[in-house]
């Protein structure tokens, strides 16, 4: 699932940041890209978040390459990040590469941070 530009990735559903989708969000700002100092999120990583209303969380990213050398550890980074949420009863990481990430993705702080504008 695509993201406009300038909004937070939306949950399947298309709800926005609001309650534990709103906590699991903010726990994804926290991680960043080891080799671009912007969070997961706003580089448009995270392709698809679907938030349960029992605390379930399904995650779909990806990296900037997929030669990146944290490609084995980066989603169980992120999937331990997101079961600290309060709420979140379990957490799932999956990697994906279709789409393939580019630039287009990031949001418009992103873009800004890096210099992009």
């Amino acid at each position: 699932m695509s993201a406009p530009l300038d909004r937070p990735a939306p949950t399947r559903d298309g709800r926005q940041d609001s309650g534990l989708a709103g906590a699991v969000i903010a726990a994804l700002k926290t991680v960043h890209d080891p080799e671009i100092p912007v969070n997961i999120h706003d580089l448009g990583l995270i392709y698809a978040l679907d938030v349960s209303d029992a605390g379930v969380v399904q995650i779909q990213m990806t990296l900037t390459a997929p030669g990146c050398p944290v490609a084995q550890q980066f989603p169980a980074e992120v999937e331990a990040k997101v079961r600290a949420v309060p709420g979140v009863r379990a957490a799932h990481v999956e990697l994906v590469w279709e789409p393939p990430w580019d630039p287009s993705r990031m949001s418009q702080a992103a873009r800004l941070q890096l210099g992009f504008y």
